[in-house]
């Protein structure tokens, strides 16, 4: 009975102060930002910045055609998976990190560079690697610090939710001799260092969709004359196979890590079998490109190839170009991954850890709950 009654006084008091303590900054309570890392299924625009070619930019018509009406930079002819995530999360479109001019990092930035990848190696000199995301994920904790002071940062960065989508990048450019058992153990060796980086600032609520199949993407099938490339899609599904181990081994290292693993491959090829189910009316050819199934990667006329095709109705196509699906399939994606059941998203979806507002006491709240337990136990309840 006495340390049932010291574990509810402990809680209490860690409750009270945590609350206390938030109100010191302008934030509401229940503020839950988001951060996102990774490759063009994520990037919001990053590259629009960066010295590359335009193989790894999409800032030019007809990208963002259908909600933005202008090109972003996205891969898509709209939204993608984390612009839905924050519009259900009640939070702005989230900003590129490297666009020009002042900005608060409170709500949460983008870091996500189309064509990056878990390995350096990987699109070297034409995109911004996971690495170096996360070596600007440390400037942005340095910038909250300023602006919030060390507690405040802290538990805002506890209480964030970190979007990941890297590896698909690493995989379709290997050209490494080492097994693809060796080489997925390299992918995720280097995600694991990120995702504790990451937890060493604070963060704990992480969201991953894992690899599509990438053998059966427009480009893909119009390299090999009309099949998907089973090898490729093979290496994807070992990625898929050895994720969901990695993450359980952190939260089983990590206290507190919490993480939505989200079935993109199984999604993903729901939607290519059965494209009409889905209000599809094709989920072969992309709605922009050229030569078969639009698979050569000329939307847009500015990767060396002038001429392109262009469908009427991006909605009715599963892909918008030879890589990337159109924003009605990434809403689709982004509605699973938010409030999916346990057979498509797991242990939690992303609402559930946006939901999740449980109080992640700093060092100084530790400090004054022990000096108050110590106080209480002292001189009675």
């Amino acid at each position: 009975m006495a340390n049932l009654r010291a574990s509810y006084i402990s809680f209490l008091l860690c409750f009270t102060i945590c609350i206390n303590l938030i109100s010191s900054h302008y934030l509401p309570e229940n503020h839950v930002a988001l951060f996102i890392f990774g490759d063009s299924l994520f990037d919001p625009g990053n590259n629009n910045y960066i010295n590359t070619t335009a193989d790894f930019r999409a800032n030019f018509y007809p990208y963002g055609e259908t909600f933005f009406k202008y090109p972003t930079g996205r891969f898509s002819d709209g939204r993608l998976i984390p612009d839905f995530i924050a519009q259900f999360a009640g939070l702005p479109i989230i900003p590129t990190y490297l666009q020009p001019g002042k900005r608060k990092f409170t709500d949460g930035v983008n870091f996500a560079s189309g064509g990056a990848g878990a390995l350096v190696e990987s699109h070297q000199g034409f995109v911004v690697d996971l690495e170096t995301q996360i070596k600007y994920f440390n400037k942005v904790e340095k910038s909250l610090r300023q602006e919030l002071g060390d507690e405040g940062a802290k538990k805002l960065l506890s209480k964030a939710v970190y979007l990941i989508s890297i590896g698909g990048n690493d995989y379709i450019t290997k050209n490494s001799s080492v097994s693809d058992e060796e080489f997925v153990s390299m992918v995720l060796g280097n995600l694991t260092v990120a995702l504790k980086e990451i937890y060493k600032k604070g963060g704990r609520k992480f969201g991953f969709p894992n690899l599509l199949p990438l053998g059966c993407l427009p480009y893909m099938k119009a390299q090999s004359g009309g099949s998907c490339i089973d090898e490729l899609t093979a290496i994807a599904k070992l990625h898929n196979a050895e994720l969901p181990k990695t993450l359980v081994k952190l939260q089983n290292q990590l206290e507190g890590f919490k993480y939505a693993y989200y079935n993109f491959y199984q999604s993903f090829t729901e939607r290519l079998n059965n494209p009409s189910k889905y209000g599809f009316k094709d989920a072969t050819t992309a709605c922009c490109g050229s030569g078969p199934y639009r698979g050569v990667y000329s939307c847009g006329g500015k990767r060396g190839i002038e001429v392109y095709e262009l469908c009427d109705k991006p909605g009715d196509y599963f892909f918008f170009d030879s890589y990337h699906p159109s924003e009605k399939a990434y809403r689709q994606f982004a509605e699973l991954m938010w409030a999916g059941n346990t057979d498509i998203v797991w242990p939690y979806n992303l609402k559930m850890l946006f939901q999740d507002n449980a109080f992640y006491c700093t060092d100084q709240d530790e400090e004054i709950l022990g000096k108050s337990k110590e106080h209480i136990f002292n001189n009675g309840w």
